[in-house]
């Protein structure tokens, strides 16, 4: 098993990157072009943590700059339906944190942006992983309480979470919205001095 290849970026195209290492060049797949594309033909050494695909005709590796990366797209492919080519589309559209931010608010609109995923295959995603995540205390209290999606079902609003609504109806996921209200540290009891407050910070 290759856990991870340090070495020069020779080159880089979409889907692929190519790193020596010793003499030896790996030809990896990636999800995000523009962590590498930097690095191409430079003498800076880079690490790319990877996971080796192994089929009947096929042994290939897939390789994110990130280890939180690397340990989301071996999640996903434990999802009935999602292979390798989908996994790095998502990966390529939303890092970690922000698909772990998009599966524990059930936020399917986010993941449905990656080339290929459906509707019935974020739902998918969301219905799988959202208890295998695991602990959820590195969002925000206020993260943690719109992931119950308390809007949706009739609660009563209060300014912060009339300003989640509008930021959705303006065009921002519901992940999104949340993510930047939840930076607000003031207390305010006008929702448009929220939804201003946020749009700063989205911008």
């Amino acid at each position: 098993m290759i856990g991870f290849v340090r070495g020069k970026v020779i080159s880089c195209e979409e889907g692929i990157v190519l790193i020596e290492n010793n003499g030896i060049g790996y030809e990896i797949n990636i999800s995000d072009i523009s962590e590498f594309d930097m690095y191409a033909g430079s003498s800076e050494e880079i690490t790319v943590y990877t996971a080796m695909m192994v089929r009947e005709d096929d042994i290939s590796l897939c390789g994110f700059r990130k280890k939180a990366d690397l340990e989301m797209f071996k999640k996903l492919l434990t999802v009935n339906g999602v292979g390798t080519k989908a996994a790095l589309a998502i990966l390529g559209v939303m890092k970690a944190e922000e698909l772990s931010r998009a599966i524990v608010f059930e936020d399917t609109d986010s993941i449905v942006r990656a080339p290929g995923i459906g509707k019935k295959t974020a739902q998918r995603i969301v219905l799988e992983l959202k208890d295998k995540l695991g602990d959820i205390s590195g969002f925000s209290k206020d993260e943690r309480e719109f992931s119950t999606d308390a809007v949706m079902k009739g609660a009563a609003p209060d300014a912060k979470t009339e300003a989640l609504q509008a930021l959705i109806a303006l065009g921002y996921s519901k992940s999104e919205g949340a993510a930047a209200l939840s930076k607000i540290k003031e207390e305010y009891t006008d929702t448009q001095e929220y939804i201003k407050q946020a749009l700063a910070k989205l911008m």
